[in-house]
């Protein structure tokens, strides 16, 4: 069962975001905001659960002050981009850097950064962002056999999410605002059979109290309003009905502990890219640009 509420990241593991705060003392790079226009002590907030595993790895993070995560109408200036480096845990040794990561905040209230690197190895790393501590934050790389969610480069399992003729025991199926989204006119199983590229989403926009589930719905009727029926896009629920306490069978079938993922599927149904827990439109179509499919 999912832990109501929670990302499951291990030992870090915070309510209401899975994340792990670190002191940053100074924050760098974009054009309008810069080291000495951010203040002096900031953390750093894994936007992440910890189910990464040897290869590309997605490392979405954001900034906080003592009073919690910053959003765009905070007071402070954030910086368009950050640079970092990836750190072996008990060496010390910078094994992946600099790296950077933009900004993005389209129709989010908190920005995040979603660094990107190839980590070809299992072990215990961190993100160390520049100007930060030295210890940074921390990046379990599990071996891929421990982890039961589907990967990249594995077939998406068919299953028969609920549609607006059969809701298969989930009601509501959709607890978009202020009607229902538009993804559910087809069941997942069918989909693969059709032949095209998927996104596949999976979350809950009425329950998610980390904000991110209903922007992510809304990102993904953004791209999929732009590219039409190149694409089959689906959106499953997290629960079974409001009292947002027995997890969905869509959710069992994919052996999810987060929320919310979007899986990109090819026509042949392999997964060629997870996004989890925090996403914007504008990563969505980068994601897509690079593969080809937009």
């Amino acid at each position: 069962m999912i832990s109501r509420r929670r990302f499951i990241t291990g030992a870090l593991a915070i309510a209401g975001g899975g994340s792990a705060l670190t002191t940053v003392s100074a924050c760098s790079g974009g054009s309008s905001a810069t080291s000495s226009s951010v203040s002096a002590e900031l953390q750093i907030v894994q936007r992440f659960p910890q189910v990464l595993v040897p290869g590309n790895v997605r490392i979405p993070v954001s900034l906080a002050n003592n009073d919690g995560m910053l959003s765009t109408d905070s007071g402070t200036e954030l910086p368009e981009t950050l640079t970092a480096n990836i750190v072996n845990a008990e060496t010390g040794e910078i094994v992946i850097g600099p790296i950077t990561a933009k900004r993005h905040d389209k129709s989010l209230s908190i920005p995040y950064y979603p660094f990107r690197a190839d980590i070809e190895e299992v072990g215990i790393f961190s993100i160390v962002i520049d100007g930060g501590p030295l210890d940074g934050a921390g990046i379990q790389i599990m071996d891929p056999s421990q982890i039961s969610i589907p990967l990249v480069g594995s077939a998406l399992p068919p299953f028969d999410t609920p549609t607006v003729d059969n809701n298969r025991g989930v009601d509501p199926i959709c607890t978009y605002l202020p009607a229902a989204c538009s993804l559910h006119n087809i069941t997942l199983t069918d989909a693969l059979a059709l032949g095209k590229p998927i996104a596949y989403l999976v979350g809950t926009p009425a329950h998610c109290s980390t904000g991110t589930c209903s922007p992510a719905l809304e990102a993904l009727l953004q791209v999929s309003e732009k590219l039409g029926d190149s694409m089959t896009f689906i959106h499953a629920e997290i629960y079974t009905d409001d009292t947002a306490t027995v997890v969905a069978p869509a959710v069992e079938a994919l052996n999810m502990t987060y929320e919310p993922a979007l899986f990109i599927t090819d026509a042949q149904g392999i997964v060629l890219e997870r996004l989890d827990a925090v996403f914007d439109a504008d990563e969505i179509n980068e994601v897509l640009v690079t593969l080809g499919l937009q």
